[in-house]
């Protein structure tokens, strides 16, 4: 439970820093940490620089919404593609056990 709240320390501090302009380092992340008061493995500050380095974290936070809705909205013209060939399938099928039926004999005749 402690390394959860280390982790969630290290995002908090991250976006604090991400807010307010500034590269996000680990260096940077032990600053507000020290700030807050709060002692985290010397492992997560470096983690989470490595991590979001190059990374625009408030285009990645913005963008996240309007990624979710993307695959869904998509689907949507898939799956609506899909149904007709089901149909086509089922009544396919209907017709090959009415072709059995036709042939005026049945199994325990």
């Amino acid at each position: 439970m402690i390394e959860q709240n280390d982790e969630l320390a290290c995002v908090y501090a991250a976006l604090i820093l991400a807010d307010d302009n500034i590269a996000i380092t680990a260096d940077k992340i032990n600053a507000v940490l020290k700030a807050a008061n709060y002692e985290v493995e010397p492992y997560w500050p470096g983690l989470f620089a490595n991590a979001l380095e190059g990374v625009d974290v408030k285009e990645l936070i913005t963008s996240l919404g309007s990624v979710a809705a993307a695959p869904a909205a998509s689907a949507a013209p898939v799956a609506a593609a899909e149904e007709p060939k089901k149909e086509e399938k089922k009544k396919e099928e209907v017709k090959e056990e009415s072709e059995d039926e036709d042939m005026g004999f049945g199994l325990f005749d």
